[in-house]
């Protein structure tokens, strides 16, 4: 159940005495919530632990899913139920030279799906309870600890948590990042950005409604139920996070950069923050992961940060799982694969969002020629503008493989119609999808379904190209032909047995 602020966490656990476990997961935010469900589907014992108390809102800046997101939602049951919550858009605006289609993306849910974080939260923690997660809110991380067997947490009442791993999923101001003693290099790209939830007496005619004058930033989203998402900044009135915001002051901005403030009204929250790039340089150190804000922060454009964090987390929970249960031919390797894999893809999405948020701050004619230019391209080459659609929206992200793998390996899969049904109910099951030829001869392998092909993929892969697909969505293995040898080495490699 959720209540118009946030989850109810009533059924959620407090804190106890000493623990032993699988995995510690600290952060209840989204990017923790999924970790901690799939490890516990995965039948790996799991504890998460969140210092905030039972039912106190998580209110955050997160309104957007984007389609990868929801792919990998709907990999756990989870996708339709949530766009039910919020409203999806097809197509945006970003300058008003610039218009966004979204509707072309090869996937299930072409478009941004607009909703609260808290929904997205209340559903991920329901399953992770459901597949028997503990969870300890008003839990707070103290101390943290190594040795070669596992990590230990200490926390606040003076209890310990030994774990084989843990992971920091505990969000900008990570604490287990500071235990660490790792550095977060960066700065701040912007600073006093206002957000505001509010109501309209107009609604815009476009939405989302969005703008700049170079001196000004606006954005306005609705959530589909009455409410609305305001975004705003300018330049002349930088204050301290700390400043109270008023309506008047978004009011101005708003008629100054989309020339109406749409009557708005009846505040529920007001928020001032600043933003700021910076990225771990190892998201692993030894027994302890970090994943989210924990190990990435960037600017709010494009709606990347819950996103970035949820991928990171469908990363993770498998290879944690799969090299617990010895299910892995080389499980160190494995492990160190999600630095390998969502680094350059956090470090990838600070650039994007940063050329956004510069391109929307441009003042003088010198920037604002290049944001007219870069819009020109974008508009002219349809290829290009794809392109950039799937890298933001995430279908269009590709982990590297190795010399001489198969063109595919790494790449993202659509869901595909296959005959023992869709590719993406398939793999609720948490394990790795064997896809071939309808003639080839049944396969039995421990954690694995053997489908057939049924209908091609958009002329993604011909229908006799045989597929290993990872519990994440992603290619394993691939070959043109039947290769018995070559998917025999691929399970043993994969899953760690012949």
């Amino acid at each position: 159940m959720a209540t118009e602020n946030g989850p109810d966490h009533r059924h959620a656990r407090t804190a106890g005495p000493v623990t032993d476990t699988d995995v510690v997961v600290v952060g209840a935010g989204p990017t923790g919530l999924l970790l901690a469900g799939d490890l516990a589907a995965a039948g790996v014992r799991t504890v998460l632990v969140e210092r905030r108390p039972p039912g106190l809102s998580n209110l955050t800046r997160a309104f957007g899913v984007h389609a990868r997101t929801l792919e990998l939602l709907d990999a756990r049951g989870l996708a339709d139920e949530l766009v039910a919550t919020g409203l999806p858009l097809t197509g945006f605006r970003p300058f008003r030279f610039l218009t966004v289609d979204l509707t072309e993306l090869p996937t299930r849910y072409p478009f941004v799906l607009v909703t609260p974080q808290y929904e997205v939260e209340r559903l991920l923690e329901r399953r992770a309870v459901e597949a028997g997660a503990e969870l300890r809110y008003g839990t707070e991380l103290t101390g943290l600890r190594q040795n070669a067997d596992g990590a230990v947490a200490v926390t606040a009442d003076g209890g310990e948590l030994t774990a084989r791993y843990l992971v920091g999923a505990d969000g900008a101001r990570s604490t287990v990042r500071r235990r660490l003693g790792l550095p977060f290099p960066g700065g701040s790209v912007i600073r006093s950005m206002v957000l505001a939830d509010v109501r309209l007496a107009e609604e815009p005619a476009v939405l989302p409604a969005a703008g700049t004058t170079g001196d000004t930033i606006a954005l306005v989203l609705p959530f589909g139920d009455g409410w609305y998402r305001v975004m705003c900044w300018d330049r002349a009135r930088q204050l301290p996070d700390t400043e109270p915001v008023g309506l008047d002051e978004i009011r101005e901005v708003l008629t100054r950069t989309l020339g109406t403030d749409y009557g708005l009204r009846d505040p529920r929250w007001l928020s001032r923050f600043h933003c700021d790039e910076r990225q771990v340089p190892a998201y692993r150190d030894r027994r302890v992961f970090l994943a989210g804000d924990a190990a990435h922060i960037h600017s709010p454009a494009g709606g990347l940060g819950l996103n970035t964090g949820l991928q990171d987390a469908a990363n993770l929970s498998w290879k944690l799982a799969a090299a617990l249960r010895g299910a892995a031919g080389d499980p160190e390797a494995l492990l160190d694969s999600y630095h390998a894999e969502r680094h350059p893809v956090g470090r990838e999405v600070i650039r994007t969002s940063g050329l956004v948020l510069r391109l929307a701050m441009a003042r003088g004619l010198p920037l604002r020629a290049v944001r007219a230019v870069l819009a020109g391209v974008l508009v002219a080459l349809p290829p290009v503008t794809r392109r950039a659609i799937a890298q933001v929206t995430g279908v269009g992200i590709a982990y590297p493989a190795p010399r001489g793998a198969h063109p595919s390996t790494g790449r993202r899969v659509p869901d595909l119609a296959l005959a023992q049904g869709r590719l993406y109910e398939l793999l609720r099951a948490g394990g790795f999808v064997l896809v071939t030829p309808a003639y080839a001869t049944p396969v039995e392998h421990p954690g694995v379904i053997h489908a057939h092909w049924q209908t091609p993929a958009s002329g993604l892969l011909p229908r006799d190209t045989e597929l290993l697909i990872r519990p994440d969505g992603r290619i394993a293995w691939a070959s043109r032909h039947p290769d018995g040898a070559g998917l025999r080495a691929a399970l043993e490699e994969w899953t760690g047995r012949a």
